[in-house]
């Protein structure tokens, strides 16, 4: 019998997507962080965003081979600000608010439309909800939830800058499962991409996973070995429902 359902964040719940206007908007705000703190980058705005971006690179490169997540204050001061001579102890105690203003700013993000009948919908069935998204900061997704009204629909919710451990990673599903109290194979999975979500939820036992595509998918999705396809694909986060309504009606029939 299906129980939970479990679902990415960023590009599945929410639209999530990045231009040249939200990039430039988080380097100018990051400049005006770092210079309110008394830590002054010394280079202009472009000379910033290459040094960021090279850093974004270099921490990318390493969270991807070991499918960890480090805490912001040693993502920033060991990797995406390491070019610059800041005094850790002087740039550590930002490092949070740092994050979160990347998250929400770098990336434009959005509530899918129907997300909130979908979620009334599985909750009137009695079905646990759940949430497990890598990010890169200690709070964001909590805030985001609370901002778009739908936090209480979540028993829980699991990230990767908590746990450490980022998707595919089986134990970030495992530490979410022990926290809902579910059973992996009563569970099914919704997210935006084959290489973490669809993947990571087969490997840790999911019965069913189900995808939605973003405009984050090709980027992540490329090049990947696909291990596991999705047992389904929709196009609105709301068909996710009668998903799993027919599944709870075919396990009792």
């Amino acid at each position: 019998m299906i129980t939970t359902v479990l679902f990415d964040m960023g590009g599945t719940l929410e639209d999530i997507f990045v231009d040249e206007a939200s990039e430039r908007e988080a380097v100018e705000k990051l400049a005006k962080i770092l210079t309110g703190c008394g830590l002054d980058p010394k280079v202009d705005l472009e000379e910033l965003k290459r040094r960021v971006d090279a850093g974004w690179k270099r921490y990318g490169a390493y969270r991807d081979s070991c499918d960890v997540e480090l805490k912001p204050v040693e993502i920033w001061c060991d990797f995406v600000l390491s070019d610059f001579d800041f005094p850790r102890e002087s740039l550590a105690p930002h490092c949070e608010e740092i994050a979160h203003m990347w998250e929400v700013t770098h990336y434009h993000r959005r509530l899918r439309p129907r997300v909130v009948p979908m979620l009334e919908g599985l909750k009137g069935m009695g079905v646990k909800l759940g949430i497990i998204s890598n990010t890169a900061a200690l709070y964001q997704v909590f805030d985001i939830l609370e901002e778009y009204g739908i936090r209480d629909f979540f028993q829980d919710v699991t990230l990767s800058s908590v746990t450490g451990f980022r998707k595919p990673c089986t134990d970030i599903f495992t530490v979410s499962l022990r926290q809902v109290q579910s059973k992996p194979e009563e569970c099914v999975y919704v997210g935006d991409t084959v290489s973490r979500d669809v993947i990571g939820s087969k490997r840790a036992g999911f019965a069913k996973a189900i995808q939605i595509c973003s405009k984050l998918t090709g980027e992540k999705d490329s090049g990947i070995r696909r291990e596991y396809e999705p047992d389904y694909m929709v196009e609105d986060i709301y068909e996710v429902y009668p998903i799993v309504q027919q599944l709870r009606e075919a396990e009792t029939a």
